[in-house]
């Protein structure tokens, strides 16, 4: 469904002119389903009953469709459809490799846990001012950048789980939300207009802005365009969109506003976008300008991970202390970007999928802590493990998962970004990774002393245990700690995954070739 960049085509022979096998239709399927279901509950705002009735179900299918799409990669290569009768690079194409795939899967499960959790966490208000057709339209733009084939609509998905996103943080329209939200929407906005206008100096320099026909170009123009100066200012755009060092304040200022649902999709899913198109970009399509690039990048990635860790520490409120560790999350990710060889770009793929699980179950974990002892307030916090051991051992698990304490899925990424640093010789980067992993377990130490382990405050010793624990919201915590147990004790798969997705990103040739297939290239 692809063909040569310019001159006349037989389409008989770029166009599949036969149906459609079922698996072909997943590449744009999750996209087109998460649009018809949040438009189908749109309509159906006022019957706030039959919402979780419906979004739930097709949470479920649509992780289906996910998980068939990752199937279909890892056993037929890289997949491309593109719509209409332009060929590429004209054509808008989507195109999903196992990088795509294994994100669109990753974060379609953090959406279904986001939707049970929610049937507790958001009330008729909440639901009749749009929390599923919202959590459908940000799974949808979501979904469509981390399959697009094409930077522009990169962008046009970007904008559509901005949209979503925005949403999702007033929703309830308090005073702490719209204050939140407003931060939120500056830094971004301005993230996104330079998004933009670093996109049209690229169609400026390229005259196309098809990922695959860039890949292919980027090599003829190195030495006639202003390359480095492209990828450094899609380089900021995306630092802010992914809170990494110094466009990260936004964060800790917005994410701890909104409800607790919204707050862990926000911390799981939104800056794993920015991390992918960094991915992407820089190390697919400008691997060179990347490599001169690898310095800055470190020296931001360390500054990100040790100062996003040291404001953990320094928090009373635990919703601001889970915003610090998704920064400093982001730096452990940003190294590998910066190693940028087989070993660190697996490292942060993996990294990445842990924390989407991670950090929204820690999300969920705090607020039923908060529902069940009364305060996200560490001085006001107390007795939760001996009133609801449950609740304490899943939030136990997910603190070793977030410090890299074996046996959790948190350890595994790491050791792969420590070994990578040390086998180029930069010591100082795999000396800030262990440091970082060192502060987190301080920190959350921290936490689970405080908020777990001592005795409630003696105004709110009845308080912990007066009610149980929401069944939903538990449920689905317990999945996501599940999630995270099995990719520790049994993390080849996941490696092997993330492995061969590093190397489509060092070597395009399969994804250049799905869009245009060998046997029609000039």
């Amino acid at each position: 469904m692809a063909g040569k960049s310019e001159g006349l085509q037989d389409l008989s022979t770029v166009y599949a002119l036969e149906p459609l096998a079922a698996a072909d239709w997943l590449i744009v399927g999750p996209v087109a389903w998460c649009i018809l279901i949040g438009a189908l509950l749109l309509m159906l705002r006022k019957r706030t009953d039959v919402q979780p009735l419906i979004a739930i179900p097709a949470l479920v299918v649509l992780v289906l469709m996910t998980l068939g799409l990752v199937w279909h990669v890892a056993a037929n290569g890289t997949q491309t459809m593109t719509m209409g009768r332009w060929l590429p690079p004209f054509g808008i194409s989507f195109t999903a490799d196992l990088l795509g795939a294994f994100f669109a899967a990753t974060s379609s499960l953090v959406a279904l846990a986001a939707g049970i959790y929610g049937r507790s966490d958001v009330d008729d208000s909440g639901r009749r001012y749009g929390f599923y057709p919202f959590l459908l339209l940000i799974m949808a733009g979501i979904l469509g950048a981390f399959l697009t084939g094409d930077i522009f609509n990169l962008y046009v998905w970007f904008e559509v789980l901005l949209i979503a996103s925005f949403g999702l943080l007033v929703l309830g329209s308090g005073r702490k939300q719209l204050d939140g939200a407003v931060k939120y929407a500056f830094l971004n906005l301005i993230a996104t207009t330079l998004f933009l206008a670093t996109t049209g100096y690229l169609y400026g320099l390229f005259g196309t802005l098809n990922m695959a026909d860039i890949a292919v170009k980027a090599s003829e123009l190195r030495g006639t365009a202003p390359l480095m100066t492209l990828v450094t200012l899609y380089l900021l755009a995306f630092s802010m969109k992914a809170a990494a060092f110094p466009v990260n304040f936004w964060l800790p200022a917005s994410y701890h506003t909104p409800r607790l649902v919204v707050s862990a999709l926000f911390a799981g899913l939104l800056t794993k976008v920015g991390i992918y198109a960094l991915l992407r970009i820089l190390g697919m399509l400008f691997p060179f300008e990347r490599e001169e690039l690898s310095f800055l990048i470190a020296i931001a990635a360390v500054l990100t991970m040790v100062l996003g860790v040291i404001g953990a520490l320094a928090q009373n409120d635990i919703r601001r202390a889970l915003g610090f560790l998704v920064i400093s999350g982001i730096g452990v990710m940003m190294a590998g970007l910066a190693l940028g060889s087989p070993a660190g770009l697996s490292g942060a793929i993996l990294y990445a999928a842990h924390s989407m699980v991670v950090m929204t179950a820690l999300y969920f974990a705090v607020g039923i802590a908060a529902r069940l002892g009364g305060s996200f307030e560490l001085t006001s916090s107390g007795g939760l493990y001996t009133r609801h051991g449950l609740l304490a051992g899943l939030t136990l698990v997910l603190f070793f998962s977030v410090a890299g304490l074996p046996p959790m899925s948190g350890l595994w990424p790491k050791i792969m970004l420590v070994k990578a640093s040390l086998d180029i010789g930069a010591w100082w980067l795999a000396g800030a990774i262990l440091v970082t992993g060192l502060l987190t377990t301080i920190s959350v130490g921290r936490i689970w002393i405080l908020a777990y382990w001592r005795p409630a405050p003696p105004d709110r010793s009845g308080d912990a245990g007066a009610s149980p624990l929401p069944l939903g919201a538990t449920a689905a915590l317990a999945g996501l700690v599940a999630l995270t147990i099995a990719a520790g004790v049994w993390p080849e798969p996941l490696m092997a995954l993330s492995q061969e997705a590093a190397r489509g990103l060092i070597d395009p040739s399969a994804y250049v070739l799905s869009v245009f297939p060998a046997e029609v290239q000039p």
